[in-house]
């Protein structure tokens, strides 16, 4: 919730505080058509779904070419396309974000200062999200994944009335037949990642990062998480051992502490390892199912023997980011109370998606339920909520 209430509300206050075009920007949201402030109300919604149409089908072609690529294992090719996409973004689409507020708030600043600026943020956004092997902190990748959010939310409200709204209800459809029909591009394309037991290759927020731990001496797994528990009163109650920690990356989102010592047994400390241990699955069992995590009991692991744990935390598509964005944005534009109304629809419809995906066990569009609230709740909110409201302030019967 937390990174996606960050997102739009930078997008709520970039939208306010920054003038919008005057004149209406081509992209391949409006490729056939662009609406104009004269045009009929039959002109514009005719126009609106032409454009949302083309785009879905844009949209729907590219990723079937995402899919083919990375089922060929051309994977070089897509991560090299992803760090272009994400420079571009970045550089061009958010140095216009930049050079926007700097006129807009006259902030003195010389090109050489701007340029050198820009491109150092840039290249720590592009190394942050797609850097191998340079240890980047989580933190600093979540940011930037938040910022491009933002800067492609803030694009796509410049797009006119009409065909912003009827652009995000054809992506929530779009979005819920890709990854729930069968043949589907984006369920093909994580069925592929997850027998591969890879990344997608795509933009994607992780809320809880992967985590790889390399475990030494003995080890046990109980639902996923470590039983760190054990290993700690086995090191206390062995006075000859001493504990080491191992190499490790922890995850903000891991409930238990992570630390791994390596500790020697007697024969007596093995009989009460054993029973510490059954206690410690008979405890933990009940939370990991409460938790949807499989109950997966490892064996134990001889000495010198190395064990990976991969644990994965949930996923959201960047897109998601950026279409929710999209609407409280254009919101924004129209009055407060409704950016309120719309923030909640969407953040209950996250939570909706949140419930079913811890039910159903497999990938869920996130854009269907949050899209639909708030688009019905921008609406009652404009046409109901609004001039009751201001009607009973102005009137002096509400204070």
């Amino acid at each position: 919730m937390s990174p996606v209430s960050i997102c739009m509300l930078l997008v709520v206050l970039l939208v306010s505080s920054t003038s919008p075009s005057a004149q209406p920007i081509r992209t391949a949201a409006n490729l056939v058509y662009l609406e104009t402030p004269s045009d009929s109300t039959s002109q514009k919604i005719e126009g609106s779904l032409l454009n949302a149409l083309v785009f879905v089908i844009l949209i729907a072609v590219v990723t079937f070419i995402l899919v083919i690529l990375y089922y060929y294992n051309f994977t070089n090719f897509l991560k090299n396309y992803m760090r272009f996409s994400a420079f571009f973004v970045l550089s061009v689409m958010g140095g216009s974000i930049f050079l926007s507020i700097i006129r807009q708030f006259s902030i003195p600043v010389d090109v050489i200062t701007c340029f050198v600026l820009l491109f150092n943020f840039t290249v720590v956004g592009v190394l942050s999200v797609f850097a191998e092997g340079i240890p980047i902190p989580i933190f600093l990748r979540q940011v930037y994944m938040v910022v491009l959010g933002i800067i492609v939310a803030a694009w796509f409200t410049n797009l006119p009335e009409w065909t912003t709204w009827t652009l995000l209800v054809a992506l929530a459809v779009y979005d819920l037949v890709a990854v729930l029909a069968p043949g589907g591009p984006l369920k093909i394309l994580v069925e592929l990642a997850s027998s591969r037991d890879d990344d997608l290759p795509a933009l994607v927020y992780e809320a809880r990062p992967m985590v790889s731990r390399r475990r030494s001496g003995l080890g046990l797994l109980v639902g996923g998480v470590s039983s760190d528990s054990v290993e700690l009163e086995m090191a206390r109650r062995d006075g000859s051992g001493s504990g080491e920690i191992m190499d490790e990356e922890t995850s903000p989102l891991v409930a238990s502490t992570s630390s791994q010592f390596s500790v020697s047994l007697s024969p007596n400390d093995r009989v009460r390892e054993n029973e510490i241990v059954e206690d410690e699955v008979e405890r933990m069992t009940p939370l990991s199912a409460m938790l949807g995590v499989r109950d997966e009991v490892g064996p134990q692991v001889r000495s010198g023997e190395v064990r990976e744990e991969m644990t994965r935390g949930i996923k959201l598509g960047l897109g998601d980011f950026v279409f929710y964005s999209v609407l409280v944005g254009r919101a924004a534009m129209y009055d407060l109370m409704t950016v309120y109304a719309c923030y909640l629809a969407i953040i209950s419809g996250l939570g909706c998606t949140l419930i079913l995906l811890s039910v159903f066990r497999q990938a869920l569009p996130a854009l269907p339920i949050s899209i639909a609230l708030g688009i019905i709740f921008y609406f009652l909110t404009r046409v109901l909520m609004e001039p009751f409201v201001v009607g009973t302030s102005t009137n002096l019967m509400m204070f």
